[in-house]
């Protein structure tokens, strides 16, 4: 089941917090959540995705598990690399 992505203004407001920390959790979720499918696809562990990325096995399974609480788009990216993925960004004009 495919869950229903968020808007990040949307996610703001329930949140009480900046658009722009609206928008940084939404890419971390679906960032995130591309490197879930990514691991599940290719039966990777989680060790295997710690020693490829440097990050502590710990660390990689509290952000796997969908705590984004003190986890930095730096070790996201780190995690995306590690499982053979890359990221790219688009930027617009606001409205």
């Amino acid at each position: 089941m495919k869950k229903k992505v968020t808007s990040p203004a949307r996610l703001a407001r329930q949140l009480g917090i900046t658009k722009s920390r609206g928008v940084e959790a939404v890419l971390k979720a679906q960032l995130i959540a591309a490197i879930v499918r990514e691991i599940g696809r290719r039966g990777l562990t989680h060790m295997e995705v710690a020693t490829r990325s440097g990050l502590p096995r710990s660390a990689v399974t509290g952000i796997l598990s969908g705590s984004l609480q003190k986890v930095t788009i730096d070790r996201v990216l780190r995690l995306l690399e590690a499982v053979g993925l890359e990221a790219s960004v688009k930027v617009r004009r606001a409205a």
